[in-house]
């Protein structure tokens, strides 16, 4: 029974960052009907500036662990932010009037630019976060004894899809965005800056994305400049798992999707992992096409 909590947890904590990522495919998926296949790229980034911005700027040296790592957080989401407003920009808004097909070769060429970037910047090893940074302590739960830095790293995750939702749900700026989701041509016929939405969502989702890369390189130690491409399709995965275009369908597929993989790489093999996520998603898929949040939605006549 210690083995399952202790798979269950580690399955929580990791989903809790494949929700997050998988909050920015949803979103721009919810208003635009776009992949951004870029999306898992901006995450790789977020885990670099993370650690370059930690080790230059000596953080935790100067203001101490808890609120250098605060500072840096917030340093990172607002520079990744930034990164997917200026992608948005240039890359999807000259072709929003294209057929979606230019878009989607205009986001592959993207995820190319930013992994070729990544490695020219930071180079083709893999880099290593500064040990030491989280107190190696364990927390006796119910009998379990459970490092800390996973309930962090859970907890964080948590709150950051609470403050997603209660943003989406809760104000002027969540109702202008899926007002937009629900139909362009009359939100701006209501006064809504569709545009302003759109750079808006293209902030937030890497935003989120830039947060959960730098919780990987303090929960992991070690980043590399291909991690994008399996972080993201796992994230994507997630969000078709919830629903893709839901918001809570992507925090509840992330989070299910991350216990899944952890409890079949505990109890039948951690070298088929991957393929049981997958296999899950395809059976969910066969069961319920449209996710387990989502909702069938007639098409426009």
């Amino acid at each position: 029974m210690e083995e399952f909590f202790q798979q269950l947890t580690n399955g929580l904590a990791v989903g809790g960052i494949y929700a997050l990522i998988a909050l920015g495919y949803t979103m721009v998926y919810g208003v635009l009907k776009l992949i951004n296949f870029a999306h898992g790229d901006l995450f790789t980034i977020g885990a670099f500036l993370g650690l370059t911005l930690l080790t230059s700027l000596g953080l935790t040296d100067s203001v101490g662990p808890v609120a250098g790592l605060l500072v840096l957080a917030v340093m990172v989401v607002v520079l990744v932010g930034v990164v997917g407003y200026l992608l948005e920009r240039i890359a999807y808004r000259p072709l929003r009037t294209s057929p979606r097909l230019s878009a989607v070769v205009s986001a592959l060429g993207a995820s190319i630019f930013f992994q070729n970037a990544i490695m020219l910047i930071w180079g083709a090893r893999p880099l290593v976060y500064p040990h030491g940074l989280l107190p190696n302590i364990t927390v006796d739960i119910f009998g379990v004894e459970l490092p800390l830095i996973r309930i962090i790293m859970f907890a964080i995750s948590v709150l950051l899809m609470c403050g997603l939702y209660y943003l989406t749900h809760k104000t002027r700026i969540g109702t202008a965005i899926r007002a937009a989701a629900i139909d362009q041509g009359a939100a701006k016929l209501m006064g809504i800056d569709v545009n302003r939405v759109i750079s808006l969502v293209f902030m937030i989702g890497p935003a989120l994305g830039g947060a959960a890369g730098v919780m990987v390189g303090l929960y992991y130690g070690q980043i590399n400049f291909t991690m994008g491409w399996l972080y993201g399709l796992k994230a994507f995965t997630a969000a078709i798992l919830g629903g893709i275009g839901n918001i809570p369908g992507a925090m509840l597929g992330g989070l299910l999707l991350g216990v899944v993989e952890s409890l079949g790489a505990a109890y039948i093999s951690i070298a088929w992992k991957d393929a049981i996520s997958f296999l899950v998603l395809i059976l969910i898929l066969i069961v319920r096409p449209t996710g387990l949040l989502g909702e069938r939605v007639a098409d426009k006549v």
